[in-house]
């Protein structure tokens, strides 16, 4: 059963997101949307790195919240030295910042966070994985801004994938 269908929720997942997408229930959009949800998984599980194993379903919520109100937050940190960019200009630099998360799934959720989060930027990933260069736009403390992302997104990721 596996092998007909490697990742049965995704499979249910884009089958309701087809039909979604199209505001109709007719023949022809169950039977595309079957075989999208069926194929798709299919053809593309030799593309998935590993098996996802989540270690602590709970820090997957306090992890979301916390992405969200930081995005929030930073997008109006962005704005306002946007907005008085001739008053004081953004201190921009890149920072490697050292890894202790080697999971490839884990590293996948940080650079989505990274790339969402407004004024951060992903920019290389060290072949062995234990360094991250990021470029951030405005920054101050670099030791400081450092702690706060291994605290705030690393150690969180690490305990829902390692």
């Amino acid at each position: 059963m596996k092998r007909l269908f490697p990742a049965p929720l995704l499979s249910v997942a884009l089958a309701v997101l087809w039909l979604l997408l199209n505001l109709s229930l007719s023949a022809g959009n169950v039977i595309l949307a079957l075989l999208l949800g069926w194929l798709a998984p299919l053809l593309m599980s030799p593309l998935r790195p590993q098996q996802v194993r989540i270690g602590r379903p709970a820090a997957i919520l306090r992890l979301l919240l916390r992405v969200g109100l930081d995005v929030l937050v930073s997008n109006l940190q962005v704005f306002w030295k946007v907005w008085n960019l001739d008053r004081t200009p953004p201190k921009s630099a890149f920072v490697e910042v050292p890894l202790d998360l080697r999971d490839a799934n884990g590293l996948a959720a940080l650079s989505t966070i990274t790339t969402v989060i407004p004024g951060t930027v992903w920019s290389e990933l060290a072949l062995d994985r234990s360094v991250l260069l990021m470029h951030v736009f405005d920054l101050d403390d670099e030791p400081a801004f450092i702690e706060h992302f291994k605290h705030t997104y690393e150690r969180p990721l690490m305990e829902i994938f390692q």
